[in-house]
């Protein structure tokens, strides 16, 4: 009887012709070889089956759009697996740059209030958000640096340890590899971006360690060349978390 439930409980694979058209508009899905693109399609299926995808307004998705967003989801989730979708149920989709609002309380006991406009955000123990316009931006110009699926997904991968941090649950000995590394090309990159230097990574990689670790990872997968020649240590780190790049 269990065995029967469990079986009933299992995601249907993804037709065929449904998963050649939305790979047709993913061009890192195309990019993969056969048994990475066999191991997304596992688990686009097992995300489109547990995972509530909902568009806000007027925008309407259909079955390909939602695949779409899936497979992005997905990416970096190739060598993590499926544990990388623990913990929330919700894809909240809106048509373009949405706007929230911020509050904060300073040391003087001040209230400051104010509207930020958002393309991705991702709750700590909520869904994720994501701007359709903006995935389509990143889908026409792959290898332009952006990934917003991929960074909100990488703040969902490094909170899965209770502690978002830019630290993803690694073995023990990989986390105090990849702490060390991180956090020394993390100061020297606020270095940088305080003193007014250019940067070849989008200087918003130095508001907090953990935007760093996200921001990186829209590099990997976008342009994983410029990555490496910024910054050679958080690339290795990466490819050996994330597998290599659809883009080398």
């Amino acid at each position: 009887m269990f065995e029967l439930l469990r079986r009933l409980r299992r995601p249907s694979p993804i037709a065929d012709d449904l998963w050649r058209d939305a790979r047709a508009a993913v061009p890192w899905a195309q990019a993969l070889d056969a048994s990475r693109d066999a191991r997304l399609r596992e688990l686009v299926a097992r995300f489109v089956h547990e995972k509530t995808i909902s568009p806000i307004g007027e925008l309407s998705l259909d079955d390909r759009q939602r695949c779409m967003l899936a497979m992005l989801c997905c990416l970096p989730l190739l060598e993590f697996g499926a544990e990388g979708l623990r913990g929330w149920s919700q894809l909240i989709v809106y048509p373009d740059a949405f706007r929230v609002h911020r509050s904060h309380i300073d040391a003087a006991g001040v209230l400051h209030e104010w509207q930020d406009e958002l393309i991705g955000e991702a709750w700590d123990a909520g869904p994720v958000i994501l701007s359709w316009a903006d995935v389509l931006a990143d889908c026409e110009d792959p290898r332009a640096g952006f990934c917003v699926a991929a960074h909100e997904i990488a703040h969902k991968l490094d909170a899965l340890d209770g502690l978002l941090d830019g630290t993803p649950p690694l073995p023990r000995a990989w986390q105090r590899e990849w702490a060390r590394d991180f956090q020394r090309v993390y100061d020297g990159f606020v270095d940088e971006v305080d003193s007014g230097r250019e940067t070849l990574i989008d200087p918003y990689a130095a508001e907090a360690p953990e935007e760093f670790f996200a921001v990186a990872t829209e590099y990997h997968f976008s342009d994983p060349a410029l990555l490496r020649e910024a910054m050679p240590e958080i690339a290795a780190q990466l490819r050996r978390f994330y597998g290599p790049s659809p883009f080398g």
